[in-house]
């Protein structure tokens, strides 16, 4: 059997109003069996994002927490809804947050505040979005810095999402325990680089996404992207790595169960939904 788990995806989006349904069954139809509903929305007031499609959907997880770019906006209040959020069951992680320097729609000193501690108090890996600006990879230093200094001693990981660092700064995100997660842009003809890093990311620390709406994989490229697309993802990998899409998909589901700590029983519930 066919099986793709979108471990990324950002369902609440506007670009989806007309169509949500609809593309949550064409996912279901095309073997995704697991969609990790993002819930970082549009910043404060939308918080509880991801986990509203998560109760509506058995195979649905969610996530909570402010994006970098709307990191100006958050107060007090917020991280109070956030720490109360965080209890929901549907909940697996914190994320996503991180570093943005690409867009800068936040000061660089405020991207870096409070959500990790809150993360730790929780006990939730967190989802990083690391993004540099043009030409440098000042993010991912500064990111991995981080994330030595102050992810390390809880011992809870995470997922590097939309992974399109070098090696180094792979090696470096795996030995503090966290998952590499390749999107769509892998599939890009100038992302050599990408396609580069993850030949030499390990099997069982590789997860897939879509990020959907954005950066959709060819063939669908200049589309509208969406989670029944991740099979292309698993594609581009089995390419690079000798592999069946089928096997991609396979393996890379697996990583998601064994990293969320997902039982047998869980996940036999999970195909019957």
């Amino acid at each position: 059997m066919t099986v793709f788990i979108d471990s990324h995806a950002h369902l609440e989006m506007r670009q989806f109003d007309a169509d949500r349904e609809q593309t949550i069954a064409r996912a279901r139809e095309s073997g995704v069996e697991r969609i990790v509903a993002i819930g970082s929305g549009t910043g404060p007031g939308s918080l509880d994002c991801g986990i509203e499609l998560a109760e509506q959907h058995e195979f649905i997880y969610a996530t909570i927490g402010i994006h970098p770019h709307e990191a100006k906006l958050a107060t007090h209040a917020d991280f109070q809804e956030l720490e109360r959020l965080a209890k929901r069951p549907k909940v697996i992680a914190w994320g996503e947050i991180g570093l943005d320097y690409f867009y800068d729609h936040s000061p660089r000193e405020v991207q870096k505040e409070k959500q990790m501690e809150l993360a730790r108090v929780a006990k939730l890996p967190i989802v990083i979005h690391c993004r540099p600006s043009e030409g440098s990879n000042n993010a991912f230093d500064d990111c991995l810095q981080l994330l030595e200094q102050h992810w390390k001693s809880p011992g809870l990981g995470g997922i590097l999402h939309c992974f399109t660092g070098t090696w180094p700064y792979a090696k470096r995100a795996l030995d503090l325990g966290f998952m590499i997660s390749f999107a769509g842009n892998i599939t890009f003809p100038k992302a050599q680089s990408i396609r580069d890093t993850a030949r030499d990311v390990p099997p069982e620390s590789t997860l897939i996404e879509t990020d959907s709406p954005f950066l959709a994989p060819v063939p669908y490229r200049g589309k509208r992207n969406e989670p029944a697309f991740v099979k292309e993802v698993a594609r581009q990998l089995g390419e690079l790595r000798g592999l069946s899409m089928e096997e991609i998909g396979r393996q890379t589901a697996d990583n998601f169960y064994n990293f969320f700590k997902l039982t047998e029983s869980n996940r036999s519930k999970d195909l019957r939904c």
